[in-house]
């Protein structure tokens, strides 16, 4: 899923209602640019969303924004606790001391952000929806002027997320699908035309990957048997790629793996370090 990266301008009005500012902090992810933050709304008082990584090409850029919109920041909502969306909150409060943040599981000083919430500005109306498995407090914006969703890092512009627990992220996933139907804002990389349909491709590619993984356990072992280590799951699932990267890659099979056991769909036998399909699955 992964493609060419592409490069965005520091600054860019995507909508009537919407300038993105980058986090000017290149490389954070490999599959895109740079933290995206986003300055919401038409009036004098706008909305925020996420505060980058404390980078002081971020906090220039988005002083030039808010002199060229002659607008303050009322409102910093904060996606999640990663500090490459949350560590710009002391140049937020250093310009606009006066603003509020919200956070689900807030720390100190900051606001609770529960699901339908919904938070107003000058001509934006955004509805938070909780949606965890990237973190446990991952929240998204649906904006319903636009029928468009802030994703934060459940959805990327370029390439696939990272997930703290699969099972909590796929159903995430399947409930984001059903809760607008224009573009997506998503927290690293560009904006996605077709935001419902990018989430719909991210479910399919991880239902792939667990019949790659029950494809594997169905097979019998060259030693023997129907158990397999995950190490060697990797190297029939991702032969294609360089061994070096084989490590990073047994981390999500084993997310996978832990998703399949939590379903029923596999059997983990710790003592032998193996797993194998379990009776359910193999029907």
């Amino acid at each position: 899923m992964a493609g060419t990266l592409v490069h965005l301008p520091e600054v860019e009005r995507l909508s009537a209602r919407v300038i993105r500012i980058l986090g000017g902090n290149p490389g954070k992810h490999y599959q895109n640019e740079s933290t995206n933050t986003y300055l919401v709304g038409q009036g004098p008082k706008r909305l925020l969303i996420d505060t980058g990584e404390g980078k002081p090409a971020w906090l220039q850029s988005l002083k030039q924004v808010l002199a060229e919109e002659q607008a303050s920041i009322e409102q910093t909502i904060l996606t999640h606790w990663h500090h490459d969306h949350v560590s710009g909150i002391k140049d937020v409060l250093s310009i606009s001391p006066k603003t509020t943040f919200f956070k689900n599981q807030p720390d100190e000083g900051q606001l609770d952000i529960k699901d339908g919430q919904v938070f107003k500005t000058g001509g934006a109306t955004l509805r938070a929806f909780h949606c965890p498995g990237h973190t446990v407090d991952h929240m998204a914006l649906i904006l319903e002027e636009e029928d468009a969703m802030f994703t934060g890092d459940n959805v990327l512009g370029q390439g696939t997320a990272v997930f703290e627990d699969l099972a909590a992220y796929m159903d995430s996933l399947e409930r984001m699908q059903h809760q607008f139907a224009g573009r997506a804002y998503p927290g690293h990389g560009p904006v996605i035309a077709d935001g419902k349909s990018k989430i719909q491709e991210y479910i399919k590619h991880r239902q792939q990957r667990e019949e790659q993984i029950l494809d594997v356990l169905a097979r019998e072992h060259p030693e023997g048997g129907y158990r397999w280590r995950s190490m060697e799951m990797v190297k029939v699932i991702y032969s294609d790629i360089p061994e070096n990267l084989h490590a990073p890659a047994e981390g999500g099979v084993k997310q996978v793996l832990g998703k399949l056991e939590k379903d029923g769909r596999v059997v983990c036998h710790p003592e032998q370090g193996v797993w194998s399909l379990s009776s359910k699955a193999a029907l």
